[in-house]
């Protein structure tokens, strides 16, 4: 059997898998260990993970590979550099001395790094680099079920290219076409990011989760720093951007043209103005996105789509894309930023560079995503007993049904099943579940558990079997990586008087059947779940819909805002008793919060950095 260890690191998101034979087998990220949100170094936790999965020691692995060529990357930073000198000396200064110490002689870096793992790894010789936007595309295209299809990566910057158009066909992949650095869709809504007073590289989701409430008002501006082609490509005027040379994203110009600075998020609140620059750029993604998808649509007339990078991540973008019926089929990858750069690699290699026949699933190959580490019963007993946790122990069948009972008496439930999902979605693997027909549970959730924005939205599980009877879509969405609009029976229209408010003050209005929901347009960002995927989540919800009648739960990630989804059975009892969860259910145990030590509480406001 042969064994290929993927690796992505040293940007953001970190992370390894394993393939043998072609079959993913095991793929994490290094946040998951360490608690550091998109932990960039070197991933060892996660290598010995996936290692130890598969009973391989790293001298037993037949080949490893990295997701990105450095030698590239490091001749776009000189030539990027030497374009814009004198301009971006700082930068310069301070970047130089890493790349020439460390991240330039990157095989000599990991090969250091991975004997440590084993002793007897003795050469470097199997150690391989893919290309940055190879690897994305190669995740997007060989787990997908599709025979042949267009693969559209966008992100913010790999070696070279921020825009690839490839072709898959079988065990083949070839790029036909790249927009390059400094011109970058991804970029661009990351500046946007930081003007809105949010992270970079985090919270881009914040700004599309903010969007509903503005309009866009700004979209005209923003065609003024964005020449954008009728068949999607683009070009980013410089003079209003800071990234290519300098420490910030945006520039004078950028602030004078909307006529403020970026926000202070420390002193600073969001106002309509950031709610409608949210709306305008969004807009803008949208439309890029739509054009991108239409013109390769007609060059190529392949009738399935597949998408990764960042980009991919903008779930209403995907939405829009699905919506304008231009594609028959759309697959995405589940962990389409730089952390499924690994996995992609590995893929590559395997297809491209040794050209072994692909077996499609009819599906896809990502085993639902959940490729994360699992615990026994027995585990996860010892380890809740270590730390003076006290719970029941139930049958199945027990477990199914008081769950289902506690959902529907509103509780916030903390839920730990199974493999731990591989991406930046929970999937029912490590969740924070709630009735979604709570008009108090979205606010609650958001500022009482995870402690974050009140404007933030929630995601919807539902059967697959129930999905068209709530939401205008006909489509799997395993991933939770589209978004639709509540079918106009489940909708609750808005009076007059409600259509009047503005911003944050449409959040507490009810508008469906299921209001936690359901977001201020009426959408919501779905994910599927089948038995075949996710048995113990299915039955919850099948016995959910059993009592109430309701087919959906609310799931949002199992963490607090700043923290990586929990990864241990301590890591969940740690968030649930520092958080106003009500309920954890992890294996087959039920802790009651009524029923733990108060001592044990932590301080989980400051626990971890903020996003």
């Amino acid at each position: 059997m042969k064994s290929i260890l993927g690796i992505s690191a040293f940007y953001h998101d970190s992370a390894a898998c394993i393939i043998l034979d072609g079959e993913i087998v095991a793929a994490t990220q290094e946040e998951r260990f360490t608690r550091k949100k998109h932990d960039s170094n070197y991933p060892k936790n996660s290598i010995d993970f996936v290692l130890n999965y598969c009973n391989l020691k790293l001298s037993e692995v037949d080949q490893i590979v990295f997701f990105e060529k450095p030698f590239l990357k490091f001749e776009r930073l000189l030539e990027t550099y030497v374009a814009f000198a004198p301009k971006g000396f700082v930068s310069f200064s301070k970047a130089m001395p890493l790349w020439i110490k460390e991240k330039l002689f990157q095989k000599n870096l990991l090969f250091n790094k991975l004997k440590e793992h084993d002793s007897n790894y003795k050469s470097d010789e199997n150690i391989y680099f893919s290309d940055h936007h190879l690897s994305h595309a190669a995740s997007a295209f060989f787990p997908s079920p599709f025979e042949e299809a267009v693969i559209l990566t966008a992100d913010g910057v790999g070696e070279w290219a921020t825009t690839t158009v490839a072709i898959g066909k079988g065990n083949k992949l070839d790029i036909k076409k790249e927009i390059h650095f400094p011109h970058s869709l991804g970029l661009l809504y990351s500046a946007f990011t930081y003007y809105t007073g949010f992270k970079v590289n985090s919270g881009e989701y914040k700004l599309m989760g903010l969007a509903p409430y503005g309009n866009p008002i700004y979209e005209d501006k923003i065609n003024q720093l964005v020449d954008i082609k009728d068949d999607g490509t683009f070009r980013l005027d410089q003079d209003y951007f800071n990234y290519a040379t300098g420490l910030t994203m945006t520039s004078h110009k950028f602030h004078n043209l909307f006529g403020q600075k970026p926000r202070n998020p420390k002193h600073e609140k969001l106002t309509q103005f950031h709610m409608d620059i949210a709306a305008s750029i969004q807009k803008v993604t949208e439309d890029i996105m739509i054009k991108l998808s239409k013109s390769i649509r007609k060059e190529y007339n392949i009738k399935n789509l597949c998408l990764a990078g960042g980009v991919a991540l903008n779930c209403v973008a995907n939405g829009k894309i699905l919506k304008e019926k231009i594609f028959d089929n759309i697959w995405i990858q589940p962990a389409a930023g730089d952390a499924g750069g690994s996995l992609g690699a590995a893929l590559a290699l395997w297809y491209l560079d040794q050209g072994n026949e692909r077996k499609i699933n009819s599906s896809d190959s990502m085993n639902g995503s959940y490729l994360g580490p699992e615990y026994t019963q027995n585990q996860i007993e010892e380890e809740l007993k270590s730390i003076g946790a006290i719970f029941e122990t139930v049958d199945y069948q027990k477990l199914i049904n008081q769950t289902s009972e506690h959902l529907s008496s509103d509780k916030a439930i903390g839920w730990f099943q199974g493999r731990m999902e591989f991406g930046p979605r929970a999937l029912g693997g490590r969740s924070i579940l709630g009735d979604p027909r709570s008009e108090k549970m979205q606010k609650n959730l958001n500022l009482k558990v995870k402690y974050r924005e009140s404007f933030r939205p929630f995601a919807p599980s539902i059967l697959k079997e129930d999905l068209s009877n709530w939401f205008n879509l006909n489509v799997e969405s395993p991933y939770m990586l589209l978004v639709a609009e509540i079918n106009s029976d489940k909708k609750i229209e808005m009076t007059e008087e409600q259509k009047q408010l503005f911003g944050i003050e449409k959040l507490n209005i009810k508008r469906s059947e299921i209001p936690a929901v359901t977001h201020v347009d009426y959408s919501a960002r779905i994910q599927t779940v089948t038995q075949k995927n996710n048995k113990p989540y299915y039955d919850l919800i099948s016995k959910f819909k059993e009592k109430t009648g309701c087919p959906v739960i609310v799931n949002t990630s199992f963490n607090v805002r700043g923290e990586p989804i929990v990864n241990t059975p301590i890591d969940a009892f740690n968030c649930f008793m520092g958080t106003e969860l009500d309920y954890l259910v992890i294996g087959n145990c039920i802790l009651d919060k009524n029923k733990q030590d108060p001592n044990l509480k932590k301080d989980y406001t400051k626990e971890f950095e903020l996003d």
